[in-house]
């Protein structure tokens, strides 16, 4: 089984800076991955990288983490994002995982 991150930075690719607040860029993702009808979880970092310029930059980075789902797929919702957001581009990492359910139950007395 695969498991597939999508790194998508916050800051806009023509003015460098983060154009709205997190929670807009969280409810974008969440109705694509919902259009999509994809299980996802994501988390919000914040990092730092050299542009091609050289140039440092940080910003917020929303990573989403997709479980067993087509390559293809992922792909497109990456594009999507990547248009929605006004990235130069965003990062596809591949993992291959072993997983499993647990389910609970609650002990009998």
């Amino acid at each position: 089984m695969k498991e597939f991150k999508i790194y998508v930075g916050l800051n806009d690719k023509n003015s460098l800076t983060q154009t709205f607040e997190d929670e807009k860029y969280i409810s974008i993702l969440k109705m694509v991955c919902r259009n999509y009808h994809l299980p996802f979880s994501f988390t919000l970092s914040s990092g730092g990288y050299f542009m091609d310029t050289g140039e440092y930059t940080e910003e917020h980075t929303l990573v989403i983490s997709l479980v067993d789902v087509d390559q293809s797929v992922v792909d497109e919702v990456a594009e999507n994002l990547c248009v929605f957001f006004n990235q130069e581009s965003v990062l596809i990492t591949e993992s291959e995982i072993r997983s499993h359910f647990v389910r609970g139950s609650i002990p009998k007395l």
